[in-house]
């Protein structure tokens, strides 16, 4: 999962569904109190979607989390995938996060290290944050306004940190400026100032109401200069959080133990209750289930739920069942349309494509109905506020395919009896896997011929996908996907994906490289009007987007979590749909 102000009041009550990558209103309320609002929730199927299962103030023992595959970075300035944003609450201090509460409750954007939520100038062009003063890093040293700032300017080099939003250098004035490792000025970056060491004042290019919600992304958690190793950071971040690096061996294994310095007044969002968390990566999925199963480790770290046998094994039983939740979870899966690799430059092959996929095949890959989600027709799934249902590729009314309009776009591409293309996804993600295997099979019957190819995940955005060169290079017409909304509403799960200004050299996310003048208009409309008129530009910019079939949607996901019984403080957050992986603590 990757990249995320309010659902709609329907949606959050009937699923209590989360967003991803990273943030909700800043509207939102402004109490930092933790889960203290909170019903415990008997053990029982989907308990933990609006309640606290097996509460417990016990501290000690060992939390064990597994992965498939690894992280895209441990360094908070330099990752984007849903499961490291919340797993990063654990060591890190953002300006500010999501309340630390199931249900509805877990949607509210809250200060951490910040003390309120902002001032705004009057042109909309200056906000001014203040921090907590006192706040210290694991070595003792107090974290001031600058320590915020530097984090931030460390994101401009996209050398190190290649994954990370690209937030800031859209929004704020100096959008060149190079990073801290290329310029060495005493200023810095001139579109933050710290006047004094609990204060930030950020300067932006155009009005834009939704800063708070970029800041609760990790980047915006302080780093100290002289601790700061570069491309290294990732082996050892210095912790502001409740946990700190005991040791890190990359793509295998991480321990963290508890953070002497880490005051909880300061972080009533997270706990601090094991005595040691492991993560364990690069495990096999089926491995992880049956691990989970049988409660040899706490969590699937991913958050993506149980694969096929794991599922089947788990809803079969009514006592392990009791231990899981299926909650809708904001995350649409689908696949990206290249707009500059031949024939996928064709609007009617990209079109072909859109038609003649079998949406029942793929969502069954994904798990069917419960475990998979509803087949989508449109980008942004229906929790997200602007949402509107359309189907332009009769995804839902033929939604085993439409050859017949598929070929007809054929010949309107001048490939009447097909063509050929290559798809990235992620090899070591089971369910990807099978979900672009039944698309291969479904695009033959009409003639289009899909070689796969596959790429690990924790270099899938760096390296792969999301390298514009290397697409352009090896043909990728097209790519796996999936996204959560960085906050939930039509920007922030549009923005990334298809506004032109988005696309990078590395860690694109913008994969099919739309840049239509039309959405990009829209965008830039989106800052000068509220309300109303604000919501109805989300469903305009993504029926552009289906027009220009940029994106072939698979499925609104769902996902079956699993919670052993020794797992303690467990719940759905709201707005990352996965556990909540701040507050947890293990029973033995």
């Amino acid at each position: 999962m990757r990249r995320r102000r309010i659902f709609a009041a329907t949606a959050v009550a009937a699923a209590g569904a989360l967003l991803i990558s990273a943030c909700s209103s800043s509207s939102g309320s402004s109490s930092s109190s933790g889960n203290n609002n909170t019903t415990p929730g008997a053990v029982a199927f989907n308990a933990g979607i609006s309640a606290v299962v097996n509460p417990s103030t016990h501290k000690g023992g060992t939390l064990i989390f597994d992965n498939s595959s690894t992280p895209d970075s441990f360094d908070p300035g330099n990752t984007y995938y849903a499961w490291v944003l919340n797993f990063d609450r654990l060591f890190v201090m953002p300006m500010f996060t999501f309340k630390s509460c199931p249900g509805a409750c877990g949607e509210q954007l809250v200060p951490v290290l910040a003390t309120d939520m902002g001032t705004v100038s009057n042109n909309g062009l200056t906000w001014t944050f203040h921090i907590q003063s006192g706040v210290k890093f694991e070595n003792g040293t107090v974290v001031t306004a600058a320590d915020v700032k530097y984090g931030i300017e460390r994101t401009y080099d996209r050398t190190v940190a290649a994954n990370g939003p690209t937030y800031y250098q859209a929004l704020l004035t100096d959008p060149k400026y190079p990073g801290p490792y290329k310029d060495k000025s005493p200023a810095g970056l001139t579109a933050i100032d710290t006047p004094n060491a609990t204060t930030l004042v950020f300067h932006l290019v155009a009005p834009f109401p939704d800063l708070p919600d970029v800041l609760a992304f990790p980047s915006s958690a302080p780093v100290l200069p002289s601790a700061d190793t570069g491309a290294n950071y990732q082996l050892h971040p210095l912790s502001t959080g409740p946990y700190m690096f005991k040791n890190y061996t990359l793509n295998k294994q991480l321990t963290l133990v508890p953070n002497p310095q880490w005051n909880p007044a300061t972080d009533p969002n997270a706990k601090q209750l094991p005595s040691q968390i492991i993560v364990n990566l690069n495990v096999s999925q089926p491995d992880i289930d049956n691990r989970l199963i049988h409660g040899d480790i706490q969590v699937d770290s991913a958050g993506t739920g149980l694969a096929a046998a794991g599922r089947a094994q788990v809803l079969a039983s009514p006592t392990l069942k009791a231990n899981a939740d299926d909650p809708v979870n904001g995350f649409a899966r689908f696949i990206y349309l290249n707009t500059k690799v031949a024939p996928m430059n064709n609007l009617h092959c990209r079109e072909a494509v859109e038609y003649a996929a079998n949406k029942v095949t793929m969502q069954t890959a994904w798990g069917g109905p419960l475990a998979g989600g509803q087949i989508g027709s449109t980008i942004m799934p229906p929790n997200i506020m602007g949402y509107k249902s359309f189907d332009y590729y009769n995804a839902l009314s033929q939604s085993t395919g439409d050859l017949t309009d598929a070929k007809k776009q054929l010949q309107l591409c001048g490939q009447p009896n097909g063509f050929t293309t290559s798809l990235a996804y992620r090899s070591d993600r089971p369910t990807e896997t099978a979900a672009v295997t039944a698309l291969q099979a479904s695009l033959a019957a009409a003639g289009i011929k899909v070689t796969l190819k596959g790429f690990p995940a924790g270099s899938y955005y760096t390296d792969f996908a999301g390298a514009p060169a290397y697409v352009h290079s090896h043909d990728l017409g097209m790519a796996a996907g999936g996204w959560g909304a960085d906050w939930p509403d039509g920007f922030g799960f549009l923005d990334s994906l298809v506004a032109g200004n988005t696309i990078s050299s590395t860690g694109n996310s913008n994969i099919a490289e739309e840049n239509n003048p039309v959405i990009n208009n829209l965008f830039d409309q989106s800052s000068k009007v509220t309300g109303a008129a604000r919501t109805a530009i989300w469903s305009q910019i993504d029926e552009q987007a289906m027009k220009d079939a940029v994106i072939l949607p698979m499925v609104y996901q769902k996902v079956v979590l699993y919670r052993p019984s020794n797992l303690t403080n467990v719940y759905v957050q709201a707005f990352y749909g996965m556990y909540n992986y701040a507050v947890m603590g293990v029973s033995s």
